[in-house]
């Protein structure tokens, strides 16, 4: 009987802590606040920063910074107008160039952003880094992180927030947050779920364009990642990123919405 009413608590708990991401409309679990996950992300984004090689006061840092901060801004005034303001409550955009040779870039909850100077050749240009920004910016504005973390803890029956598991068993809890931001032992990101990647392909396409980046270069971008893999890269069914041909097909299938707004915000 207790084991039921355990089970059925649970099933109310999960429903009744659900958001839902902006322009694609998913629910999605939410049991883990922005005040309780962010400060536990910026501590961790200061962190990297002391352990890596910032060169956000170059030319090419500058760019990073630039259009960071001009797709921040229009997606910030796009949520306003849509009714989602408060999901960047909290936030704090911050966006950094990395010395390194990864080809990466990743987004930490509340906008801590990390572009690696090994992606740069592959964006080519600003356009290119607006691809990528979007991208990640989506990470931080569909929640995939907290979602993710909210998942763990249910999963290991940490139900009474991140404080009191904190208190209750800091070292899992520490675990559990790691493994939702994705971050892995070197400086470095792991991947999000097939199914968040598509969704922040979704929805990085609409925010570059609403900050006035030409999204047509999307497909072009995947195009020039697929081909410097050089056919490294495992199945997509081996593989927690989407397969290069499924993600480009799905871009273009979005295209057209993502062309309503960069007709009416094109500089």
């Amino acid at each position: 009987m207790l084991k039921k009413i355990g089970v059925l608590f649970l099933i109310g708990l999960i429903g009744y802590s659900c958001a839902t991401v902006p322009l694609s409309g998913r629910r999605q679990l939410s049991i883990v606040g922005n005040s309780e996950i962010l400060p536990l992300s910026y501590d961790q984004y200061s962190q990297v920063k002391s352990e890596s090689k910032i060169v956000t006061n170059t030319p090419d840092g500058q760019k990073v910074v630039n259009v960071g901060k001009r797709i921040a801004a229009a997606v910030e005034q796009y949520l306003k107008e849509t009714n989602y303001g408060s999901i960047t409550e909290g936030f704090s955009w911050e966006f950094n160039l990395i010395e390194s040779d990864q080809v990466n870039a990743w987004c930490m909850p509340g906008g801590k952003v990390a572009f690696y100077t090994g992606i740069l050749p592959i964006c080519q240009n600003e356009t290119g880094i607006a691809v990528v920004m979007g991208h990640e910016v989506a990470h931080a504005i569909a929640n995939h992180a907290r979602e993710r973390m909210s998942q763990g803890m249910v999963a290991n029956g940490l139900l009474g927030g991140v404080q009191v598991a904190m208190g209750e068993n800091p070292s899992l809890t520490q675990t559990i947050f790691l493994q939702a931001i994705g971050y892995g032992g070197q400086v470095g990101m792991l991947k999000f779920s097939r199914d968040q990647e598509l969704e922040a392909d979704q929805l990085g396409l609409i925010f570059m364009s609403i900050a006035g980046y030409d999204p047509r270069q999307a497909p072009a971008f995947w195009e020039r990642m697929n081909a410097n893999a050089g056919g490294a890269a495992p199945p997509e069914f081996l593989s927690t990123h989407p397969g290069p041909t499924r993600r480009i097909e799905r871009l273009q299938e979005q295209m057209p919405d993502a062309m309503v707004y960069y007709e009416k915000n094109k500089r």
